[in-house]
């Protein structure tokens, strides 16, 4: 497809005028999250009420995980959910994701204040770090079979500040609690769960660093992709595509079909551009865009399975709990995070450095992005 060079240049400079505030994926996802923020309903805004500021010890803590959707009993609705996790997200996370999917809310039942936001959903299909464990690329089939992925696991703050609140729920995502309610909702048999670190290269350590035997850091993803325009920014110029194009880019029903159609715009603009000098400008600010992504690091848990791999794999047929087994039990994962916790905790209180005020993307608060 080829389009008027009046057009080719218009969408050249929206993809310019976008990208080339971004000096950083820290000033990327600022952005779009800024801009997101800016267009949501007033629900969003006062919600400090419902997250965790209290001075507690970790020892006097207990939790209680709430399953979002109409489908479960005593559920948290959806609309609740997507409010709550687009306060205090980093990202700009989808109300709608196909495919299965499971949404936990973490409460502290002490208070019944939120501490923290969980998605599982399907692994990714491809995965070099993965490739690399199994020795091979797996078979799909077993693979989906056994495996889960999460995609959304966010501490409130001050909680992941004061207690190492992201270890927690990182370690409630590999429980044996975990385990059973994914068999039961995915109607498979789950003995692997995977996660990607919020960054790679830019941050010397993760929230899921630290905790073996429950998650070993199995290497670094490969990230070479643009990152996506935001819902308004996109489809401004989607719109004009399709009417160029006389409908979308892509099948509505294609798999990935924004990242797809983003790829099919640059490419148009690219082939269809002959000023050469705003085709150069427009090839340097995709070129920096490009370096916004980054490796990220990839982490495993098996939930003390001692041969997931090799069921995986077609190797054997029955998974064998391993020696670490009992320890995935959701209690003692919790005690076992308690101990972390309270070193943590008490460290800050010795400093006078513990935190009281909830961090929201809907207030003026300093965001601390990375954590």
């Amino acid at each position: 497809m080829i389009i008027p060079e009046e057009d080719a240049l218009w969408a050249a400079n929206e993809f310019i005028k976008y990208f080339s505030q971004m000096g950083s994926i820290e000033d990327y996802l600022t952005f779009v999250k800024t801009e997101v923020i800016k267009s949501s309903p007033t629900t969003l805004f006062s919600l400090k009420d419902e997250f965790l500021s209290e001075d507690i010890h970790p020892e006097d803590m207990e939790f209680e995980i709430k399953f979002v959707g109409n489908r479960f009993n005593d559920c948290v609705p959806n609309d609740r959910y997507n409010t709550l996790l687009r306060a205090v997200s980093s990202h700009n996370n989808e109300s709608n994701i196909p495919g299965r999917e499971l949404r936990w809310i973490v409460n502290e039942k002490n208070t019944n204040k939120v501490v923290g936001i969980i998605r599982f959903g399907s692994p990714l299909i491809n995965s070099k770090p993965r490739n690399l464990w199994l020795g091979k690329p797996p078979n799909l089939s077993l693979f989906n079979r056994h495996s889960a992925m999460g995609f959304v696991i966010v501490p409130s703050q001050p909680f992941g500040y004061n207690y190492l609140g992201g270890k927690l729920l990182a370690l409630m995502c590999c429980s044996h609690f975990a385990r059973e309610s994914l068999n039961r909702v995915f109607d498979k048999e789950i003995g692997l769960f995977e996660t990607t670190s919020l960054y790679g290269s830019s941050t010397a350590a993760s929230q899921y660093d630290g905790l073996k035997p429950f998650i070993r850091n199995k290497g670094l993803t490969q990230s070479q992709f643009i990152p996506m325009l935001h819902d308004t920014a996109f489809h401004t110029l989607h719109n004009k595509f399709s009417e160029w194009n006389g409908g979308p880019l892509t099948d509505n029903k294609a798999s990935g079909k924004k990242l797809k159609r983003q790829t099919k715009m640059i490419s148009i603009i690219r082939n269809s551009l002959q000023n050469k000098e705003k085709l150069a400008e427009f090839n340097a600010v995709i070129a920096q865009a490009l370096n916004l992504t980054q490796q990220k690091r990839f982490y495993i848990s098996d939930y003390g399975y001692s041969n997931i791999r090799e069921v995986i794999l077609g190797e054997q047929d029955t998974l064998v709990p391993g020696p670490n087994w009992d320890k995935f039990y959701l209690d003692n994962i919790i005690q076992w995070w308690k101990r972390k916790a309270t070193s943590r905790y008490n460290k800050l209180k010795a400093d006078d450095r513990i935190r009281t005020n909830v961090e929201l993307w809907t207030e003026d608060d300093n965001i601390q992005i990375i954590r």
